[in-house]
């Protein structure tokens, strides 16, 4: 039989996935647990095993393509796994501790005010950024992917690299989410420093955000780390290319100025998916430096 050979962003959501099923059973509490996370731990390891068989015979080239994006399409379900956790109600806890850094930023140090001080221009900036962070692994990914486009040859280690940083990032805020059950602050407190303005970027985040996000929690803020670990990511794989990197870390600060201004999270919520996103760069230099040491 073909042996199992996953590639390092298939062992990371592998782990995510078993790592649900061993959370599950210490929140009970949760109504809408029951096997659900062990069916999808099952089928993504069916999964991944078809992909392994098929690799190896005449479609190997093509499914090798195929893998190199299908991670993003699983995070996906990653993020969807989560609504499981939703809690039966919020005692505001966590969010009464982290507001006071939010009036601070936004009323006291008057950062609401310096935003809109040029009218709409600059709240429509930062909702199109937050908008965006959405396809921001995916416009990474086609970079990575185009830059070997006219030879011929993907460079599927590079995209591994990247993705690493990316699903350690990423799915390092999902795994911290049943944790901290909790609301944003536009449902938790919204007369707090509620934006005055409002363009079509917002209501069309305002509309995904009613009809596809999940309720589990807020802590840490996923686009917030996923955001930087693309940046990260990008540093890893194309040093050189710094005006990208650097641009990507631009923007992964923009995304972190959007989410509380629209009050989409909370400061807290930021810095944390901050650390998340530099816990997961850390792990990725650490073994890099490990395994040159020991080469």
């Amino acid at each position: 039989m073909q042996q199992l050979r996953l590639r390092r962003p298939e062992w990371i959501l592998t782990g995510f996935f078993a790592y649900v099923v061993l959370l599950a059973p210490f929140f009970r509490d949760r109504t809408e647990l029951g096997i659900q996370p062990l069916l999808v731990l099952g089928t993504v390891l069916a999964f991944f095993w078809t992909l392994c068989q098929l690799s190896s015979g005449r479609l190997g080239k093509g499914i090798e393509v195929a893998r190199d994006w299908l991670p993003l399409l699983l995070t996906l379900v990653a993020f969807r796994e989560m609504e499981l956790f939703l809690t039966r109600n919020y005692n505001l806890a966590y969010e009464t501790a982290w507001i006071q850094l939010d009036q601070l930023l936004l009323n006291e140090w008057r950062l609401r005010a310096a935003i809109e001080s040029l009218g709409k221009a600059l709240p429509f900036y930062l909702e199109i950024c937050y908008l965006l962070v959405y396809g921001i692994s995916t416009y990474c990914l086609a970079v990575l992917v185009a830059e070997r486009a006219h030879t011929g040859k993907i460079d599927h280690h590079a995209i591994d690299a990247f993705l690493t940083v990316y699903l350690l990032g990423t799915l390092g805020s999902y795994a911290l989410f049943p944790f901290f059950p909790s609301e944003p602050p536009r449902y938790a407190f919204p007369d707090v420093a509620p934006p005055a303005a409002m363009t079509w970027a917002r209501q069309f985040n305002l509309w995904i955000l009613s009809r596809a996000t999940i309720h589990t929690g807020v802590f840490p803020s996923a686009h917030v780390s996923a955001a930087f670990s693309c940046a990260w990511g990008m540093f890893f794989v194309r040093a050189r290319r710094q005006r990208l990197c650097w641009a990507l870390v631009a923007y992964a600060v923009s995304v972190s100025v959007a989410t509380v201004y629209g009050r989409y999270h909370y400061a807290a919520d930021v810095l944390a998916g901050f650390a998340v996103s530099l816990v997961a760069a850390g792990i990725v230099y650490g073994s890099r430096k490990y395994a040159g040491r020991k080469g």
